[in-house]
């Protein structure tokens, strides 16, 4: 299998090492703009199946020539690239994916879903972590019960040093925290799709230790087609971000002061209020760092005429040896497995559609866990709130 990653910053190339150790692909070919980051990419592989080059992905005539011969192709890039690279691949007949984007971004490309039938070419935007990896979960969680009225998403990267006063540190893009900060927040309350403001419903969540208790707020961006999908099924669904406590504090100061507004400073400077922010993020906040990932994913209903709680649960934590963050695992090996399932044909038919939407879960979940991303599950015999799974609580199977 012959697989094309559009993007090597962090993610991109995280999807490449998983790609180059596995078994069934080929060919990897990387392509970005920077040099540096292609030349780095190569020295640390040091893989015989490994291409780079170095183009503008905006550049579509070059990119199509590259792509040539392509099985699939992952979208590692700005997510407002996506509906174009995912056109250009139906063009030449290339199965795709990507990492998501926002709604609208989501939706352009779900609009080729016809086009993609017709060729029998998958395009599968949200294979990364959240949305991805905890939508194709939360379906998973909803087909074991007879009825579901609540499901609870909960993620969030965070570093294992926090510092203050963010207690953060940037692991991907700042441009796209600040999108899930202050984009509306849709979900289902009593049964009916609401917008919510990003950075409200503040709430604790616990996890062993070093971490203990964490908080966790709405943002953008998780749910995605989920709101949708569930919209006649649960009376609840809602996404949250998991943080060190205070952090949501912190991002309210910054943003209700009108430092992500998109309007320029003066007639002087083409700079935004939100550039401004974004390069002093990247300034204070990057830089590599060990973090980790926490994820835990609650469904609660009737199974069998009794109330149930089905909890799922991951930690993953910085991966020393190989010096790779939790986030660039718990991201790429969701998007690298989808990617593999529909390049390699195991999928069949075609359209275009979210991950969970496509892959078979047991599968998907299984090819996962043997690349070492660990999730727990767990029954429980009440309706346990979101907070509780360490106050003590027994589960009745796992």
């Amino acid at each position: 299998m012959k697989v094309t990653v559009i993007g090597a910053g962090p993610i991109g190339s995280a999807i490449a090492r998983d790609l180059v150790e596995r078994d069934n692909v080929s060919h990897v070919q990387v392509c970005d703009s920077h040099a540096r980051l292609l030349q780095q990419l190569d020295k640390r592989l040091k893989s015989p199946k490994l291409r780079s080059f170095q183009v503008d992905v905006r550049d579509l005539r070059v990119l199509s020539s590259i792509l040539n011969s392509s099985d699939v192709a992952i979208g590692a890039v700005v997510s407002t690239l996506n509906p174009r690279l995912a056109r250009l691949c139906l063009d030449q007949n290339i199965h795709f994916c990507d990492l998501g984007g926002d709604d609208n971004t989501v939706h352009e490309i779900l609009a080729m879903n016809e086009e993609a039938k017709r060729k029998s070419i998958w395009l599968v935007p949200n294979c990364g972590l959240a949305p991805g990896l905890v939508n194709v979960l939360s379906r998973t969680g909803i087909a074991e019960f007879d009825e579901v009225d609540t499901v609870r998403l909960r993620v969030g990267d965070v570093p294992l040093s926090p510092e203050p006063p963010f207690k953060f540190r940037l692991s991907w893009s700042a441009n796209k925290i600040l999108e899930d900060y202050t984009l509306p927040v849709r979900l289902i309350e009593d049964g009916k799709v609401i917008e919510a403001d990003s950075l409200t419903r503040d709430e604790k969540l616990y996890f062993g230790e070093p971490f203990g208790a964490m908080e966790a707020f709405c943002t953008a961006g998780g749910l995605s087609t989920l709101v949708h999908d569930l919209s006649d099924q649960v009376k609840t669904l809602d996404h949250k971000t998991i943080r060190w406590p205070g952090h949501a504090d912190q991002m309210r100061f910054l943003i209700g002061l009108g430092f992500a507004d998109q309007q320029k400073i003066d007639v002087r400077t083409h700079l935004t209020y939100r550039d401004v922010l974004i390069r002093r993020m990247k300034r204070r906040l990057g830089g590599e760092h060990e973090d980790a990932v926490l994820m835990r994913v609650l469904v609660k209903g009737k199974k069998e005429g009794a109330d149930k709680t089905l909890v799922y649960e991951m930690i993953e934590l910085y991966d020393k040896k190989n010096e790779l963050t939790a986030i660039q695992r718990t991201t790429s090996i969701p998007a690298t497995t989808v990617a593999c399932m529909i390049g390699s044909g195991s999928i069949t038919g075609g359209g275009a559609a979210p991950a969970e939407n496509v892959v078979p879960a047991d599968a998907f979940l299984k090819t996962i866990a043997d690349r070492g991303l660990v999730i727990s599950k767990k029954w429980y015999d009440e309706r346990i709130p979101v907070i509780s799974e360490e106050l003590g609580l027994s589960p009745v199977s796992s």
